[in-house]
């Protein structure tokens, strides 16, 4: 056995190890808690509670944010159950595993926000007959639910305590929503300000945070609570958040506090897809290998151009593709900016193919590759379809919503063939070496380089259009831990087929399923 095969070994093993940890880890989470997956009034909804009935209890209304899912808020969930509470998560139209879509944008009359905000009161009065409740119901929300809730009382919801996660919302008072705790990620600059504005309308003065302010008797008790190094997603994975809402519904219902620990996933997550791509890196050697010769097609560019090259190669098309892209027709895909991202993607892989056939018209050379024959295209096939199997069913159970319904699946090939003519031409780009040195100090850092140009390039389309394409802010994070995670997959699939095409067609089918399975979706 060859260093190679050993070191292949040891990697597989270790992300075995990994992986069986955490998935150990998650599943005792869940000792002690019953699980029941139902749908109520066609929405569906997953309502969590202690296994052992020690009699009546509260229920919590547990409501995500804005392109999140039931799955990403139960963490809350979880800790709340552990501490006594009967909880009901759910999906919003157009999230999650909803059938129905949004039937609008989120502002304006008549839109998509009077239907969710009578979508949540409708949660909190199922919530109030559940069996084993004292029929008593808190509210618990992330971003855009704590401005449906706090609307949805303002017009007259009777909810008897509030958790607001990363709260914004103009119908915020020193009253309503009522004995709210607020709790907000630490880099959440704007939130923290807001958090500690709204909690100093109670208490009459500029407020402190961790102080408590007015008096749960009459509904005004307001608290802020920061997370310590997170953001607006970490914060729903933290510790100090999630110990925080069951001891302030604890002191709201004048229930003793149950000695419960939170449910703090985030390690195990990170242990159980660390572990997956160190199985998946192990595993890739194992697809079928490309047969033949490389072909050159070329001293190499790519990776190995002057640096000069490389900027214009990466950096044109991260100028000209949002030009072009926020001109072209909108609203073909039923997915909140995904037929924008898939114009995107698709114009800046235009535009670099041409600026690389430009460059080979002109003698400079491509890197070295195999013709993508049978085998190479039954390589990236076989690794794109593995990757969503095994991430789809894991996110799906501990993480989010990931795995579509048939009105989502069936967009799935449509962006998969908008996106990899950018993963191919980005391949092909990234894995040259200097002419001289092949097999030796390969530039690795392009790799990062072609990302990143890419993320600016979404950035230059906000600027361009940010009413429209604001959401790509959120969006555009997520889609470089993407690049990062993915990366060391797609280097690997490089390595062993000579090929740029198996890595750019599992990525194209990955990002494809990440995008169809998670967008908000928006009717026709």
């Amino acid at each position: 056995m060859g260093w190679k095969n050993a070191l292949s070994v040891i990697v597989g093993l270790l992300g075995a190890l990994a992986a069986g940890w955490a998935l150990w880890v998650l599943e005792s989470g869940r000792d002690g808690l019953s699980f029941e997956d139902r749908v109520i009034e066609g929405t569906p909804v997953r309502v969590i509670r202690p296994a052992e009935n020690d009699g009546p209890a509260p229920a919590v209304v547990v409501a995500h944010g804005f392109a999140g899912a039931k799955e990403l808020m139960e963490p809350f969930a979880v800790s709340l159950a552990r501490a006594g509470y009967v909880t009901l998560s759910f999906d919003f139209e157009g999230h999650g595993s909803h059938p129905l879509p949004l039937p609008g944008m989120i502002l304006g009359p008549g839109g998509a926000a009077e239907r969710l905000i009578a979508q949540l009161g409708g949660m909190v009065e199922a919530a109030r007959g559940l069996s084993g409740t004292t029929g008593e119901v808190a509210v618990l929300g992330h971003s855009m639910a704590t401005d449906l809730i706090a609307k949805a009382v303002r017009d007259g919801l009777a909810v008897d305590a509030t958790v607001a996660v990363s709260l914004f919302s103009p119908d915020v008072t020193a009253t309503s929503p009522p004995n709210m705790l607020i709790v907000v990620g630490e880099y959440e600059r704007r939130l923290t300000e807001e958090a500690l504005r709204v909690t100093s309308l109670t208490a009459g003065q500029p407020a402190l945070e961790g102080a408590t302010y007015g008096s749960f008797a009459d509904g005004t008790a307001r608290r802020t609570v920061f997370s310590e190094g997170v953001e607006h997603v970490g914060v729903l994975f933290d510790p100090e958040g999630l110990s925080a809402a069951p001891a302030w519904l604890d002191a709201a219902f004048g229930r003793e506090a149950a000695a419960a620990s939170p449910d703090v996933r985030g390690p195990a997550l990170g242990a159980l897809f660390g572990g997956l791509m160190a199985l998946a890196w192990a595993l890739a050697p194992l697809l079928p290998a490309a047969r033949g010769h490389p072909v050159p097609i070329g001293p190499t560019i790519g990776a190995g151009a002057r640096l000069r090259l490389l900027l214009m190669l990466a950096g044109g098309p991260m100028v000209l593709a949002p030009l072009l892209a926020v001109l072209a027709p909108s609203g073909f895909m039923p997915l909140i900016l995904g037929d924008y991202l898939a114009v995107h993607f698709f114009c800046y892989g235009a535009l670099t193919a041409a600026g690389l056939a430009l460059l080979a018209r002109r003698g400079l050379r491509l890197p070295a590759a195999v013709w993508p024959g049978t085998a190479v295209v039954l390589s990236g096939l076989i690794a794109g379809v593995a990757v969503i199997a095994i991430f789809a069913i894991t996110l799906d159970r501990y993480a989010f919503a990931f795995l579509p319904g048939t009105e989502r699946l069936t967009l799935m090939p449509v962006l998969a063939a908008a996106l990899l003519p950018w993963f191919l031409t980005d391949e092909w780009l990234t894995r040259g070496v200097p002419e001289g040195r092949e097999g030796r100090g390969r530039r690795l850092w392009v790799y990062a380089l072609t990302k990143l140009c890419f993320v600016l390039s979404l950035g230059i389309a906000v600027a361009l259009d940010a009413e429209r394409l604001f959401f790509l802010l959120i969006v555009a994070p997520v889609i470089l831990v993407f690049f990062v995670i993915y990366g060391l997959i797609s280097q690997r699939l490089a390595a062993v087929s000579a090929s740029p095409v198996p890595a750019a067609i599992a990525l194209s089918l990955a990002l494809a399923w990440s995008i169809a399975a998670s967008f908000p979706r928006l009717s026709g």
